[in-house]
């Protein structure tokens, strides 16, 4: 199986289908942090119109102006609000290029704004499901040819106010920094793994 994972510079969700035994090709403005696989060092877009079609096309779009998170900053008569009408229309027009290529294509991205145009995602997920002790509810919107991903190995997430619950919110309590944006958006290897062995 071909598969295209785009806008992954981790490599962590190419990797896993490596590891399956597929061809896997990952995308993204950034290089790739693992040599395990290929990796198209440059725009999505002219990626998808160099290629030939694809068994699987997996995408993170970026979710720095999607996710609600970014509301204060991001939100309807917000100074930058015009940053996430753009980011809405750029997302729309990779899925509508992904569907071209691609009967089974599937997006990720955190509780945000995409329903506004793609829809409500098929199903939401936590890392938790997939034996990481972490929060962050991700959404997946999917074509009709991909089943629901399945938990894995399901944790007991802790009580709201104990340590480890306040543990488990390392991502959205990730201090400010430089690369602070890049490692919230790092995928989990356990969800990675899910899709590989379920959507093969």
């Amino acid at each position: 199986m071909d598969v295209l994972v785009g806008c992954e510079y981790s490599g962590i969700v190419r990797d896993a289908f490596l590891d399956a035994g597929h061809y896997a090709l990952s995308c993204d403005i950034l290089p790739t942090e693992s040599d395990k696989g290929d990796h198209w060092h440059g725009d999505i877009f002219e990626c998808l119109r160099n290629t030939d079609d694809w068994d699987l096309i997996i995408m993170h779009p970026p979710c720095t102006h999607l996710c609600v998170s970014g509301n204060r900053w991001y939100g309807r008569g917000q100074e930058h609000h015009t940053k996430r009408l753009g980011a809405l229309k750029w997302t729309r027009k990779l899925w509508e290029a992904a569907t071209q290529q691609s009967l089974h294509v599937a997006f990720e991205n955190p509780v945000g704004v995409l329903n506004d145009d793609l829809g409500k995602p098929r199903q939401y997920i936590q890392p938790w499901q997939y034996g990481h002790p972490e929060f962050k509810k991700t959404g997946l919107w999917m074509t009709p040819g991909l089943p629901d991903l399945q938990p894995t190995e399901i944790l007991t997430p802790p009580e709201p106010g104990t340590p480890d619950y306040y543990e488990w919110q390392r991502v959205w309590r990730m201090c400010p920094g430089p690369n602070r944006g890049k490692e919230r958006s790092r995928f989990f290897t356990g969800i990675a793994k899910a899709m590989a062995g379920q959507w093969s």
